[in-house]
């Protein structure tokens, strides 16, 4: 195993992909506490909510209260996910300055998950990376369904390529790769990135993996092989998607992180302040936590956790 990168970007998911999924109503007082520990433990990038219809996401429904009251620090970055113009202009409403946009590398998904083809969401969503130009905003791509589709199953790497390029001609600074339905393994996550290689630098590229098959972790260190370093995450292993059935279980950020400690590769993140951090949206959920790191902490296996974080 050969590993070149020594510092790896973090973004955090877990207040929008992680808690879209969730059943029960999170009050807005414990999002913001708990974005703002997430910051407090050095996560840079955190996504803070999503300017989607409340109807089809009901936890989001209060993304623009939530980001208004998030006390703002200054080295970090609140990107919210948005639909359409629509959503983008709550967004700037509420005072949103870096936006993520989504689709994904098959039809048959993007379909069901936004109603429209993969072409429509590009049309959907020029005018709105135009718009977020024009006020100075960055702007991130996701690409779904990048290593396997649950309605049409393989998905060509020259597909999630095309996507991606597409995304970026678009405006975006960067593009998260992910495997919606955990279906990855380390030698197709090399496969797709070595062809997404052949024209986009990894500088540019993201991975988001859900640990649906327990295979997350593999197929980081796969990408970190490759070159890539940054990475998408969820504390505690909160999420899924609503729309790809069995999409449970985003790659839990403190797994990550201590993944990334032992093999001498630096993210800025405590890890006690991270374990804090999910302590505190986990009482508002109707189910544990799935993240390894974090159930450790709670049976206390992890003598060095703090007892505030395992509370």
């Amino acid at each position: 195993m050969k590993i070149t990168v020594d510092h790896v970007k973090v973004v955090e998911v877990g207040p929008r992909d992680g808690l879209q999924n969730e059943k029960v109503t999170i009050p807005t007082a414990a999002k913001v506490a708990y974005i703002t520990a997430l910051g407090d433990a050095g996560l840079r990038v955190i996504e803070a909510g999503a300017f989607v219809s409340p109807k089809w996401v009901p936890q989001m429904a209060d993304s623009a209260e939530v980001y208004r009251e998030i006390p703002k620090d200054p080295g970090v970055e609140y990107p919210v996910l948005v639909p359409n113009l629509k959503g983008f202009e709550r967004a700037i409403e509420a005072g949103v300055r870096s936006i993520a946009i989504f689709t994904a590398a098959s039809d048959t998904f993007n379909k069901r998950n936004i109603n429209m083809s993969i072409d429509d969401s590009f049309a959907n969503y020029a005018p709105v990376v135009a718009r977020a130009r024009e006020e100075g905003m960055r702007v991130r791509g996701y690409v779904s369904t990048a290593f396997g589709c649950p309605y049409e199953g393989d998905v060509p790497p020259e597909k999630v390529l095309e996507v991606s390029a597409r995304l970026l001609d678009l405006g975006c600074y960067e593009v998260s790769v992910g495997d919606t339905i955990g279906v990855g393994t380390p030698m197709q996550v090399q496969g797709v990135i070595g062809v997404l290689l052949q024209v986009i630098p990894a500088s540019k590229l993201a991975m988001h993996f859900h640990d649906t098959r327990g295979t997350a972790l593999a197929n980081t260190v796969a990408a970190l092989e490759m070159g890539i370093a940054t990475f998408d995450a969820s504390s505690g292993g909160l999420g899924g998607c609503p729309y790809a059935p069995g999409a449970s279980g985003n790659l839990a950020t403190e797994d990550l992180i201590y993944m990334l400690e032992k093999m001498n590769v630096d993210t800025g993140v405590d890890l006690n302040r991270l374990v804090q951090a999910s302590a505190i949206i986990a009482p508002y959920l109707d189910h544990p936590l799935p993240g390894r790191y974090l159930q450790a902490c709670t049976k206390g296996t992890m003598p060095f956790a703090t007892s505030a974080a395992v509370q």
